[in-house]
């Protein structure tokens, strides 16, 4: 690999790569790569080459293993004037990451993270999750033929583990403290020699930050005024942030757009720390909400998070699940059917509406992280309709339907 080394994003510390380091051993904080060089946008037709290959210049990889890609990223920025025009603002986007090839914003994140263990020589890969994440690194672990462990929750339903044992991984279901599990899966990793791509581990940061350089050049190379990001551990939000940052670092861009984070109300540690203008969070005892994949109620990248909204005036939102059902419907309408974690960017926009933030120019981008299919349950709690009738009766069916 080409000279980099690990920042801690707490105390400045710095630790020589290119081996995986995940957390600061000073200070405990999240660790991020800082790598120096010239940096540009490959101008190759899309269709020419894949995520990495377009941004190569941006990481420390010695190849950029076309051959484990799946077609990850290069995600639809979906213009919508219909919520433009409903909540006063003058353009909302919604980049719709259900558009991966496993279906939500993990798969770019996944793809860094594999190439970084293969270029320094692991063997097996692993995650600790019960959704988006595991499926991903489970399809590219088998993609690049590594062995691959993912431990999940030891009450997972058969439901989310089958999509997630179809791609071959080995998956455990372990019982405990599923928080404590991010932190001793890291160290088994160390003493077994696997490679855990975890939720802010510092090269799946480095994926995410391919979704700010994609709405860079899918606006035109500008910068949007406002992004949203659903948040859980905090890595897509931080690596989203980085990749403004490098952009405005370079050149390409003249700034950060303001980053808002959402949460749900039922598990919202750093919006409630925000909100106490506290400097770390405090784990959230017995969380419930509906937006499961959001529901993280100790996040490991929680603190960075606080810091990071701080220095460019984000802030933080939390949603009720009414408010989450609500936007999840409104989506559907435009045709875009999401998980509740992803609808609490649009349920962020109409309660911002309400409080009058929006001045009425903005251009938004709401960042929706995963498909509606990976959590049908939902269904459940939707009032939705359907009807029936003898095929002689079709045409007066018909008749008393239309609007």
């Amino acid at each position: 690999m080409k000279d980099f080394v690990y920042k801690c994003t707490g105390c400045d510390k710095t630790y020589p790569g290119p081996g995986p380091l995940y957390r600061c051993k000073q200070c405990g904080e999240p660790l991020e790569v800082v790598f120096e060089g010239d940096k540009t946008i490959s101008q190759n037709g899309l269709s020419d080459q894949t995520m990495i290959e377009r941004y190569s210049s941006f990481y420390p990889f010695d190849k950029t293993a076309t051959e484990l890609s799946l077609g990850e990223g290069f995600t639809p920025l979906v213009k919508s004037r219909k919520n433009a025009d409903k909540y006063g603002v003058g353009w909302v986007y919604f980049k719709n990451e259900s558009a991966n090839p496993t279906w939500s914003f993990k798969d770019r994140g996944s793809i860094t993270g594999v190439m970084h263990a293969l270029e320094t020589r692991y063997k097996a890969i692993g995650t600790v999750s019960t959704g988006n994440m595991a499926a991903s690194v489970a399809a590219y672990g088998a993609r690049a033929g590594i062995e691959t462990f993912i431990l999940v929750k030891n009450n997972l339903p058969e439901e989310k583990i089958n999509p997630i044992a179809v791609y071959g991984a080995k998956v455990i279901k372990v019982n405990g403290d599923y928080g404590q599990l991010y932190y001793d899966s890291l160290e088994a990793g160390r003493e077994l020699g696997i490679y855990f791509i975890n939720s802010d581990s510092p090269f799946r940061v480095e994926g995410s930050k391919t979704i700010a350089f994609e709405i860079f050049e899918q606006m035109g190379m500008e910068v949007p005024d406002h992004v949203i990001v659903p948040t859980s551990a905090g890595g897509n939000i931080r690596g989203i942030f980085k990749g403004f940052r490098e952009l405005k670092d370079t050149g390409f861009a003249d700034r950060i757009p303001t980053i808002i984070c959402a949460q749900a109300e039922g598990c919202s540690p750093i919006a409630e720390a925000w909100k106490k203008d506290k400097r770390k969070i405090e784990r959230i005892e017995n969380p419930e909400t509906i937006a499961h994949a959001i529901e993280n109620p100790f996040p490991p990248s929680g603190n960075e998070v606080l810091r990071m909204l701080k220095s460019p005036g984000g802030f933080c939102v939390s949603l009720s699940d009414e408010e989450i059902l609500e936007a999840q419907k409104d989506l559907a309408g435009e045709g875009i059917f999401v998980q509740p974690a992803s609808a609490t960017t649009l349920a962020a926009i109409q309660k911002l509406q309400k409080d009058s933030y929006w001045t009425g120019s903005e251009k938004i981008v709401s960042i929706l992280t995963g498909s509606g299919l990976k959590y049908t349950s939902v269904f459940k709690k939707m009032n939705l309709q359907t009807y029936s009738c003898n095929l002689k009766e079709l045409k007066e069916q018909l008749k008393e339907m239309q609007n």
